[in-house]
């Protein structure tokens, strides 16, 4: 989706350096939501020119800096519609299989490391659940937003909610079968 997020900017946002679309991909919060890192915009760019979707439209010098101005190209246009056209049609589910494979084997770990592990997780998941609300809610008070971006924050909480729910589930039975397993004590 790297090339593709670098495209749509430069489209919706016209000629920009690498530093400018990765400081509007910061700013985006990208690596949350898209998985695109901010960094791997410089090799889109390179990729991207060679294949004449950008197109170098000046080379700033400032000092010892230099720096690339880049503009999508006609060839560009129809190559984000492409991707933009293959992204809808792919799947978009996702399933937590790092979670899966360590429910499948689970019998090789302590119950009390796994209950550890799960509360981490929860916490991690509410972290960026939070983090989201509060930059949308920020950048509703500067900006309306159109529909397609609050549904991309829509389906993010639901997410966030599913799984926030089935890890609370886990753990609830997780916490019952150690309190089965322990010993009663008897008067």
């Amino acid at each position: 989706m790297t090339r593709a997020m670098v495209l749509g900017l430069l489209l919706k946002s016209g000629p920009m350096s690498g530093y400018e679309i990765q400081q509007k991909m910061i700013s985006a919060k990208t690596d949350k939501w898209a998985y695109v890192q901010p960094a791997s915009i410089y090799h889109a760019l390179k990729k991207l020119d060679q294949e004449g979707f950008v197109a170098l439209e000046t080379l700033e010098q400032t000092g010892n800096r230099s720096k690339a101005i880049y503009s999508i190209t006609a060839e560009g246009k129809q190559e984000l519609k492409r991707l933009l056209v293959n992204a809808f049609q792919n799947s978009s589910v996702l399933f937590p299989t790092d979670l899966y494979t360590a429910l499948t084997f689970m019998d090789e770990a302590e119950l009390d490391d796994i209950i550890l592990a799960l509360e981490k997780q929860q916490l991690a998941i509410q972290k960026v659940y939070e983090d989201l609300k509060a930059d949308q809610e920020e950048k509703a008070k500067f900006m309306e937003m159109p529909q397609n971006v609050l549904y991309i924050f829509q389906n993010i909480y639901d997410q966030c909610e599913l799984q926030l729910s089935f890890i609370s589930k886990l753990k609830e039975d997780f916490l019952a079968q150690r309190q089965n397993a322990s010993p009663i004590n008897s008067v």
